[in-house]
């Protein structure tokens, strides 16, 4: 009997739960119906003789089967995962864990033809370098490199709405926007103030504003940089920044923004509240020390001088409040509003809270009650109840000040319970029953906790219910929507630094890995192994597929920034070249399989302006334009108009083409720019 390859898929599956599926499977796994090693592969037909060849267990075949997505049929999830220093973003499909689109950010991207030329492109990543307020020295840029951590997608009460997604640039301080109608970044801020940025963005609960904060704080003292590592408790400062969204366009606005001064430790991943705990920003911090390093000189290496406190510090930040008092009492620094350090204090804006040193993850359970620390050094996830901060507020229950003035809250009278789950733990993400989950760095495994009431009471409630091995240093993780007030639990992403020997040798910079992981069971269970070979992603979120209203076509002369018609746009039948002066103006349309005008003449030194339109209305009919020795690479989607200016400076004869595979007369859909 003839068996498609769905059938024989269908049919493992059923095999290994005792099933029959068209006559084409027989009994279960080892004869004995349960999915474990047993002596026989517990298919037949050709299932059995694939399995046999390929040394496929049952269960192996049973995990293929639970991520298979076919041909034609979509996935459930989306996760938008960082690109690391690729510069990128990275959307995936779960279950399939197939990547569905490289994302062009900070860092120009070829075959999306971003920085390549078109204004839409090159205006976006040149205004997100602003390095006038960040050094002494001219500005340089644009920068075209970046080092992409931390994505927050847009919502609405708590939940994704698929509208926009935000990433920063850990290296430059820099914060991007990309529209989710067409996955393109729409803008960059280079955010006055901030140096670097590791891990502090999210949105609050309706996109009133995303947060991004410092990690290397600031420095404030550029009179005496040279002595500046050795008073750093006055030259630096750190910056809780709150950028206000267009809720018509997702753009941010400087403008209508603010910061919140502080102190100058190392600030790291941060969280929004939500629910009960909505108006208030979580953000951890490390190297409490201010350890700055000199191991040249005899001093302790960084990494030593930061890991002397027995705590380092939880930021409890009022951003609500602090959206008000930013109107009367704050000062401009480098084009935003500042609210200085004494002032949170003074107005109730900023506390601090003790947590375990040196940690990497603060994130607020779905109810907004419970916000859950790991610290690499130590073996317990904290959880702390958002009811028992207020209550310790109200009633001044403070530990000590530090030494800017800020009231550190007592540990004892703000924690809810210590989970023990394992040798360094990181970062914890949700399912919709009240279980966290956090991934074990030194360890290399994912631990499974349960929360207090109203999810788990008594001895349930706060302990480790299981633990699964990963391949290899987990870093962050991911469960399908875990950062929202809704989490869908059932898969879990691992996001592992290591691959080591989990794919095939292709030198000696390895792919990154990751794992998708199943939560519907009793025992968590790795399904399959991803390799990123784009880059190092640090963190990702995931959305329901169903919630993304991703645009199939621009309608016929569309500008991608404003999603409106652009004026320039060229038109079919109104193709034109103008000439005024030493200014040379083009308008051509595009489609299969020619551009018009085809012949363009020129003189050396002339400025051209050239306006294209794919004037295509089918879905994936993408063109190119693309000019040898000019650097122009531009990707035209269905519908597209975009504007390129650049002065023909190098004579000859140019045979600019269309990149984009797209008819059978593909090779003959090219031009001649000719320059005299």
């Amino acid at each position: 009997m003839a068996v498609t390859r769905r059938e024989l898929i269908q049919g493992a599956a059923a095999g290994a739960a005792g099933l029959v599926v068209g006559g084409v499977v027989g009994n279960a796994v080892g004869g004995d119906g349960e999915g474990g090693g047993g002596g026989s592969s517990g298919l037949s037909g050709r299932a059995a003789d694939i399995a046999k060849e390929r040394g496929l267990s049952p269960d192996d075949v049973a995990r293929a089967v639970k991520t298979y997505v076919p041909g034609g049929k979509k996935d459930e999830f989306v996760i938008l995962s960082s690109g690391g220093h690729s510069g990128q973003m990275l959307a995936i499909g779960v279950p399939s864990m197939r990547i569905l689109k490289v994302i062009g950010v900070f860092t120009p991207e070829p075959w999306q033809g971003h920085g390549f030329g078109a204004d839409s492109s090159d205006s976006v990543i040149s205004a997100g370098t602003d390095f006038t307020n960040k050094v002494a020295s001219k500005a340089r840029g644009p920068l075209t490199w970046a080092d992409t951590h931390h994505p927050g997608i847009s919502e609405t009460n708590g939940e994704y709405d698929g509208r926009w997604v935000y990433i920063n640039d850990r290296a430059n301080g820099r914060i991007a926007m990309v529209d989710l109608r067409d996955f393109k970044t729409k803008q960059i801020l280079d955010v006055p103030n901030l140096d670097s940025s590791h891990g502090g963005v999210f949105v609050t609960p309706n996109t009133d504003y995303v947060h991004i904060s410092t990690k290397i704080p600031t420095l404030v003292d550029r009179v005496n940089i040279e002595k500046s590592l050795d008073n750093v408790a006055q030259a630096y400062r750190g910056y809780s920044t709150w950028l206000k969204v267009d809720p018509k366009t997702g753009r941010m606005d400087v403008s209508q923004s603010f910061q919140i001064e502080i102190p100058p430790y190392w600030q790291d991943l941060a969280d929004c509240g939500k629910l009960v705990s909505d108006g208030w920003g979580f953000v951890n911090s490390y190297n409490t020390e201010r350890a700055v390093g000199g191991n040249l000189e005899g001093k302790p290496s960084l990494e030593v001088g930061a890991s002397q406190n027995d705590f380092d510090f939880l930021h409890i930040i009022n951003w609500k409040k602090g959206a008000e008092v930013a109107k009367t009492k704050s000062k401009v620094i480098n084009g935003i509003r500042v609210i200085p350090m004494d002032v949170a204090v003074s107005e109730g804006l900023l506390y601090l809270a003790p947590e375990p040193k040196s940690p990497h993850g603060v994130d607020v359970a779905p109810n907004g009650e419970y916000i859950s620390v790991g610290g690499k050094l130590d073996p317990h996830v904290t959880i702390y109840a958002w009811s028992k901060i207020q209550k310790a507020i109200d009633d001044k229950n403070f530990e000590k000040k530090d030494d800017y003035g800020v009231p550190v809250l007592k540990f004892d009278a703000i924690v809810a319970g210590q989970v023990e789950v394992g040798a360094g733990p990181l970062h914890t993400q949700y399912d919709e029953k009240g279980h966290g989950y956090i991934s074990l760095f030194i360890e290399s495994a994912v631990a499974k906790f349960t929360l207090g009431e109203p999810y788990f009471s008594g001895d349930k409630a706060f302990k480790l219910v299981d633990k699964v091995s990963i391949n290899y240093n987990i870093g962050h993780l991911c469960t399908m929507e875990g950062d929202t007030v809704k989490p869908a639990g059932k898969y879990l992403v691992a996001l592992n630094k290591w691959s080591i020997d989990r794919f095939l040798t292709v030198g000696t910079l390895k792919p990154q890995n990751f794992q998708l992981v199943d939560l519907t069971t009793e025992k968590m269970e790795v399904l399959s192994d991803m390799p990123i070979g784009v880059g190092e992603p640090h963190y990702v979120q995931a959305i329901r597929a169903d919630r993304l209203k991703a645009w199939e076509v621009y309608p016929v002369g569309t500008d991608p920034l404003t999603f409106e018609k652009s004026p320039t746009a060229a038109e079919k039948d109104k193709e034109k070249i103008e000439r005024k002066g030493n200014t040379v103006e083009i308008w051509t349309t595009v489609t299969r399989s020619r551009f018009k005008p085809d012949t363009v003449k020129v003189k050396e030194g002339d400025k051209i302006i050239w306006h294209l339109t794919n004037i295509e209305t089918t879905p994936d009919a993408t063109h190119g334009f693309s000019i040898p020795r000019y650097n122009v690479n531009i990707s035209l989607d269905p519908g597209e108009s975009v504007t390129t200016e650049f002065v023909a400076d190098a004579k000859g004869a140019f045979a600019y083409y269309c990149t984009e595979f797209c008819s059978a007369l593909h090779l003959e859909m090219q031009g001649w720019l000719l320059v005299s």
